[in-house]
């Protein structure tokens, strides 16, 4: 079987745009990780989510969104259906034939793969293009330089992880040098 990260890399060497896209994996927004996100010089946002099994496709449903003002508990994908959402659309991205699309509401998006182990090769096709959610900007509902910030961390974060990973490196943790400040 083919690990997730493959997947991912496979879908977005083969799908996306980095001319015209910012393309980001396992990116934490609103109130949860997109698998993948790609934003277009537009402004327009889409995320994809990927699931590999059945079980984590119906777990899927039952992820639930607390509304910070009122403390009312939303579930997901009725939080992505009336538009209360940053993305303007949302897709899945699953193994070629493991859910029936019916059982995938009308709003998202269905691309499907199949990967041939033999030649390690991975086809993508797209099944439903997904429901334009709203109209909003994704930089209209997200703080543009906050965002360039968080992405700079990230980078500066994972470079170092790899770094680390081939020589001995010790940091100080970066919470106690703010807090003696």
């Amino acid at each position: 079987m083919i690990k997730i990260e493959e997947l991912v890399h496979n879908y977005v060497n083969t799908n996306c745009d980095f001319d015209k896209e910012i393309i980001l994996t396992n990116f934490f927004h609103s109130d949860w990780e997109a698998d993948i996100l790609s934003i277009n010089n537009e402004g327009f946002s889409h995320e994809i989510e990927i699931k590999l099994s059945k079980s984590d496709f119906k777990n899927d449903f039952k992820k639930k969104y607390t509304n910070q003002k009122t403390g009312e508990k939303f579930l997901k994908h009725d939080k992505i259906g009336c538009g209360d959402y940053i993305c303007n659309s949302f897709s899945f991205l699953l193994p070629m034939g493991m859910v029936d699309h019916e059982m995938i509401p009308e709003h998202c998006g269905i691309i499907e793969f199949y990967h041939d182990e033999d030649n390690w090769e991975t086809a993508f096709y797209k099944i439903r293009e997904p429901k334009m959610i709203h109209q909003d900007s994704y930089w209209k509902l997200c703080d543009k330089g906050q965002f360039m910030r968080n992405m700079a961390r990230s980078l500066l974060v994972k470079k170092f992880e790899l770094k680390g990973k081939k020589e001995e490196l010790i940091f100080k943790n970066p919470f106690d040098i703010k807090n003696k400040k």
